[in-house]
């Protein structure tokens, strides 16, 4: 059957949409392809129909159970046997599942990709006849990618194993991410590959300050009364209560997280699809691949994570073309909390600074000056835009000569060695003498109070500009110390200039409530970084976080910063044994330094002794040699010195009994170690 008749026949279409065609001819012919195409533009098409005019099975790969179970339940309701393998299956489910297979009916099986960590998997598959495996959100392979999934990178060495063609879709791969996509799944080998653009021209973009943000959604969603929309929050809890205020207002409405029970998120799916004009207010675990095409509006209480994550959520709405609508709501906690939880996280500092570079894309997009469907196409690498549909397109913000600012916080970060975050630059710039400015003398520096003009919250706004420009970068080595990128130089150097946006500066509140922090903004880097140590070491022991040290007990090394043993001993919650287990770790990610220290040493941290044991220790390293140096080379083993310190002997005659001290050690250095013990 030619492609125009399955595509009319089947799937209810009258021409295909553009560049679907091509890339379904490619796949039908059994080439090896990635695709990439926006949100929105028929990617599982192009898979689906080819997999109907092909012998076997084709196996499709994708991220998430609701995306799986959306995309069999619209092949079913056209005929095509599909199907899927997913923990959330019911027993009936799955039985008619592995039926089809053995008579040889299932055209299409949908499965995780953790079900290929199983050892029976690749026996299964190659049971069953697999012809194509595709491959849905395909950037998930790439570690430089938003949404990494481990189990992603099994998929190529199952290619190998099947020797069966590999067709990869994505709606969201910049360059770097789409050379990954082709080394981990293709071995490097270039397959067919089709750029269909990014834009999604229906869409109107807009964003805004948080200000009120519950009442800033229930807004937005009453001039829309009666239209299906979704709204993405930051926190589970907070689904819950942006569900119940839309419900008193008169809304259907509903939350969706992953802390649900199956059912009941099956229940909220089934009702999404099904239900006109309603709500649905979820964390990003809804909303991966929900085909239902006539979502007309898409809002975000809080900020996403990336710009690709942005991209791919906003992408859920206007599915059939027909205008749709988004707004972004973005506030200095949400910067706070995904900087957070970049620094928290366990990936590789090249991998966290390339995340700090996507927030800051974010931030641009966030504060852009002009169009934003021009700032978003740019990053995806496309220039030839037409927009006239977002709010800066709308209505223009007011932009000023932010030069000048922008050099003096950037001649702060360079004179105090790009080692400080935010807080403290703008301390420094606003000329408070706090304790922290005061002792490293940042107060002597020139740009010591340049901008006292300015308050603290409309520097913050600047900071938040510059990094919207990608001026500067936290360095989570250097926890959260701000460095320079290569577009600040030419600025540093008076060689350029730069417009900021009036109005986030002008509405800079310094009396605005915000949300309590646990640390100071100058701390928060630091207490990621030693959550991030406790993760690592929870998941290594297989134990809880709490387990290892509480959060009170990590706030505390992140405010005082003890520079060794004997001061990390002191933090509440690190007993003896915990020093000895864990506190060289800990300390080594508040120092910047693998301090070391010999055993018997460490188990006196935090004692009395521990000063005495360190006295008599360098008085043994100037005695080595004898007074002149001259003598043969003598020593006491770190255990005597110990139980000098700890008996404290008043005598050289006592000092001598002591187990180890002999007769030529006492001569040597008897007197000296009496010294030490007198002065305490």
């Amino acid at each position: 059957m030619p492609y125009s008749a399955l595509l009319r026949d089947v799937f209810g279409f009258s021409t295909f949409r553009p560049g679907q065609e091509d890339i379904v001819q490619a796949v039908t012919e059994g080439k090896n392809v990635l695709a990439i195409m926006p949100t929105g533009g028929g990617k599982s098409l192009c898979f689906q129909l080819p997999a109907l005019l092909r012998e076997g099975v084709t196996v499709v790969i994708s991220p998430l159970i609701a995306l799986m179970r959306d995309q069999v339940r619209a092949l079913q309701a056209v005929g095509v046997s599909a199907g899927a393998l997913t923990s959330g299956n019911t027993p009936e489910e799955t039985d008619a599942i592995w039926e089809a297979l053995e008579h040889g009916q299932l055209k299409l099986l949908y499965i995780a990709p953790e079900r290929l960590a199983a050892g029976s998997a690749l026996g299964m598959l190659r049971r069953i006849g697999v012809s194509l495996i595709a491959v849905d959100e395909a950037h998930c392979v790439s570690q430089w990618g938003h949404d990494f999934r481990p189990d992603y990178l099994r998929i190529g060495e199952l290619r190998q194993a099947l020797d069966v063609p590999l067709a990869a879709f994505t709606a969201t791969a910049d360059e770097e991410t789409q050379a990954e996509i082709i080394k981990k799944l293709f071995d490097g080998r270039a397959p067919a590959s089709f750029l269909h653009g990014f834009d999604r021209p229906n869409i109107h973009l807009a964003f805004a300050a948080k200000d009120q943000p519950r009442k800033q959604i229930l807004n937005f969603a009453n001039a829309r009364k009666g239209q299906s929309g979704i709204v993405y929050c930051g926190t589970r809890a907070k689904t819950e209560t942006i569900a119940r205020a839309l419900q008193e207002n008169g809304h259907s409405a509903c939350h969706y997280h992953g802390g649900m029970e199956a059912e009941d998120r099956r229940l909220v799916e089934s009702r999404f699809q099904r239900e006109d004009g309603l709500i649905v207010v979820a964390t990003v675990a809804f909303g991966m691949g929900v085909d239902k095409p006539d979502i007309r509006w898409v809002a975000h209480a809080d900020l996403p994570k990336s710009i690709e994550s942005y991209y791919q959520e906003i992408g859920r709405g206007g599915r059939d073309g027909a205008p749709a609508e988004t707004l972004t709501l973005f506030g200095a906690d949400d910067i706070r909390l995904r900087r957070s939880q970049i620094d928290e996280g366990l990936a590789p500092t090249d991998r966290k600074m390339a995340d700090h570079a996507r927030l800051n894309a974010l931030l641009g997009l966030a504060e852009a000056l002009s169009c934003r469907r021009e700032n978003l196409l740019q990053y995806f690498g496309e220039t030839d835009v037409t927009c006239k549909n977002c709010d800066l397109c709308d209505s223009p913000p007011e932009v000023f000569d932010g030069t000048q600012p922008v050099r003096m916080a950037l001649s702060a970060i360079l004179r105090t060695g790009e080692w400080f975050g935010a807080g403290h630059l703008i301390d420094i710039l606003r000329g408070t003498a706090t304790e922290k400015v005061r002792q490293r003398a940042h107060n002597e520096i020139p740009t010591f109070g340049v901008g006292k003009n300015m308050s603290k919250a409309q520097w913050q706004a600047i900071f938040r500009q510059m990094m919207g420009h990608d001026l500067i970068r936290p360095d989570p080595e250097r926890h959260g110390g701000l460095r320079f990128t290569e577009n600040a130089r030419p600025l540093l150097k008076g060689e350029a200039q730069i417009q900021l946006r009036k109005d986030s500066i002008t509405s800079a509140n310094d009396s605005r409530p915000v949300v309590k922090l646990l640390v100071s903004d100058e701390d928060a880097p630091l207490l990621s970084a030693l959550k991030a140590n406790r993760r690592a070491l929870a998941e290594q022991q297989k134990v809880p976080a709490y387990i290892i040290f509480n959060d009170k007990t990590l706030i505390e090394m992140a405010e005082k910063r003890p520079k060794n043993l004997d001061e990390m001993a002191a933090i509440g919650g690190v007993g003896a044994k915990k020093l000895e287990s864990y506190g060289k770790g800990f300390l080594s990610v508040i120092t910047g330094t693998d301090t070391i220290v010999h055993p018997t040493r460490r188990k006196l941290a935090g004692q009395p002794v521990a000063n005495i044991f360190d006295q008599l220790l360098a008085a043994q390293v100037e005695l080595e040699r004898g007074e002149l140096g001259t003598d043969k080379p003598l020593s006491c083993s770190t255990s005597v010195l110990r139980n000098i310190a700890e008996m404290q002997p008043k005598t050289i005659k006592k000092m001598s009994k002591i187990a180890g001290m002999n007769e030529s050690r006492a001569e040597r250095f008897g007197a000296a170690f009496l010294e030490i013990l007198k002065s305490q």
